[in-house]
């Protein structure tokens, strides 16, 4: 039997990540996300801010990296596996920074599919700006638009998370699984 894949979405500064690692703490299977590798390593090659500079190429790498977790969590045998962020984040990500993209990426959301999509809002408390997050609270808000669009338009019913310290955020995931 095949294990339901859950994705947590967001844009920057939601939680997204804190409630991975808390959930993997509880003995969750969670495959983590792979964009931050990405712009690491294209900073070393010397290109400070790769989606920045071509955007295009940083989505193909992303999508990439994504068709692998999500093939591999098809041979680990585990109930549920959560992920980071998922394919279709691609597609919102070029459509906010208003990027033409192949066929190919759509293509790609609607083969690897998941089951469940948890999406946590904008939250300005914790929103804070790094090496590899650049964004401003303003731009996260229009991520955070076109990760609900682009999610729904593929589909999905993105299940809001409320606001909250990390326990009760993972616990409504978990509770909310159950019952999708």
């Amino acid at each position: 039997m095949a294990n339901k894949k859950i994705v947590i979405i967001g844009g920057p500064s939601t939680g997204k990540t804190t409630i991975i690692e808390h959930l993997e703490s509880m003995g969750e299977l969670c495959l983590h996300e792979i964009s931050r590798q990405v712009t690491l390593e294209a900073q070393q090659e010397g290109i400070s801010q790769l989606f920045l500079e071509d955007p295009l190429l940083f989505s193909r790498k992303l999508i990439e990296g994504r068709i692998a977790q999500h093939t591999n969590a098809n041979n680990i045998s585990s109930a549920r596996v959560f992920f980071d962020r998922g394919i279709p984040d691609v597609i919102a990500y070029m459509d906010y920074a208003n990027e033409s993209y192949p066929s190919e990426f759509t293509k790609a959301c609607e083969t690897y599919r998941y089951d469940s999509i948890f999406l946590l809002p904008p939250w300005e408390d914790i929103h804070k700006t790094d090496n590899e997050r650049y964004e401003s609270f303003d731009q996260a808000q229009r991520i955070h638009h076109h990760l609900y669009e682009t999610y729904t338009n593929l589909g999905y019913h993105c299940i809001e998370v409320p606001f909250g310290n990390v326990e009760k955020r993972s616990n409504f995931i978990l509770e909310n699984i159950l019952s999708v």
